[in-house]
């Protein structure tokens, strides 16, 4: 089970208005990996239960996450990155006594992954044995593990960026934002209050159904795909 909570504080520094948000120029913005209107590609189809529908795209975006971080993880260093910091708020990882872990970026990160990892295996909760049901809780912990993806990607954007451009793996996170968002919105995964640090983002990249204006780059998202990277919130 997932008994550890993230909570988001400010974390005394000045709010980013400030700082220029490279992410968000259009030049960066149109790239995308696949022109593909994701709005229709997140409807659960005809005859598909639900929860099988919500475990398989909730353990597919939990690799992709882990593999665009383990892109940029050499940079996520507990040095550079001394908080979980999106903006000017800050995460703080919670352990199973509901105790405040202190922790870098990298530590955050790696909770997560690690706790993800432990769910998305777990029979109990994602069966993938026919006959095996989904337990009651199954929504709440699909939820929790979609707020701490958005942490991770949202970490990426505010201070990775400029080594996901130097990669030409912009389009890359782009495209995994945009599926990710509007599958969470279709389900309603993520909490509006959760997500507004990324507001301005999420208006451009997703407006339009997902589409990307222009085309993406051709590099492949290399990195270790089933480690753990991750940080405490």
């Amino acid at each position: 089970m997932l008994c550890r909570k993230s909570k988001a504080k400010p974390n005394g520094k000045k709010p980013a208005a400030e700082e220029k948000k490279m992410y968000l120029e259009p030049e960066y913005t149109k790239s995308r990996i696949t022109d593909v209107g994701f709005k229709e590609l997140v409807v659960l189809p005809r005859e598909i239960d639900l929860n099988e529908w919500l475990a398989s795209n909730t353990t597919t975006f939990f690799h992709h996450v882990n593999l665009q971080y383990s892109t940029i993880s050499e940079f996520c260093t507990g040095e550079a990155c001394q908080t979980m910091a999106v903006c000017n708020t800050q995460y703080y990882w919670y352990d199973e006594r509901g105790k405040k872990v202190k922790c870098t970026a990298p530590q955050y990160v790696d909770f997560v992954m690690s706790s993800v990892q432990k769910l998305v295996t777990d029979e109990d909760v994602f069966p993938t044995k026919y006959g095996r049901e989904f337990p009651s809780s199954f929504e709440s912990l699909v939820k929790k593990i979609c707020k701490y993806l958005f942490h991770v990607l949202a970490h990426i954007y505010w201070s990775h960026f400029k080594e996901t451009l130097a990669l030409e793996l912009h389009g890359h996170l782009n495209t995994l934002y945009v599926h990710f968002i509007l599958f969470a919105r279709e389900f309603n995964l993520l909490d509006p209050k959760e997500t507004a640090v990324m507001d301005d983002l999420t208006e451009v990249l997703c407006s339009g159904g997902g589409r990307g204006g222009g085309g993406g780059d051709g590099a492949s998202g290399g990195g270790a795909g089933a480690q753990n990277h991750g940080k405490e919130r």
